[in-house]
């Protein structure tokens, strides 16, 4: 059971993980597992698929159709093996580094950076 929100535990792929984040997209799931997998993580990644309507019982007479195929997932949950991972602390702790050796900021975990420019405050 997790601590906070912060630390939340699920099963993914058979095997137990730390979430990193929920219901993101490929594109997003895709940087996380580039970005985790840099740092020394192992990271899985699961599709969520919508629910759907239940299918209709059919009635005496009527052909029944065979169900049809689950959607494609469009959106992921992202995690790792690590038990002991927590996002919030490997950001701001300064653990997590970018492939080519830079700190990774908080606004280059939101995507909102291309680049990671960590630019201590006393400088």
């Amino acid at each position: 059971m997790a601590i906070n929100k912060n630390h939340e535990f699920e099963e993914l792929e058979g095997t137990k993980c730390c979430i990193v984040e929920k219901a993101v997209s490929s594109i997003r799931a895709e940087f996380l597992k580039n970005l985790l997998e840099g740092n020394g993580y192992i990271v899985i990644v699961s599709g969520i698929i919508p629910k759907s309507a239940p299918a209709p019982v059919p009635v005496e007479g009527e052909e029944v159709l065979p169900p049809p195929q689950a959607p494609a997932p469009t959106q992921f949950t992202v995690g790792v093996t690590d038990m002991t991972y927590n996002s919030t602390n490997a950001i701001f702790g300064r653990l997590l580094r970018t492939k080519d050796g830079d700190v990774v900021t908080l606004k280059y975990w939101k995507q909102e950076e291309e680049k990671a420019s960590d630019i201590p405050y006393y400088n």
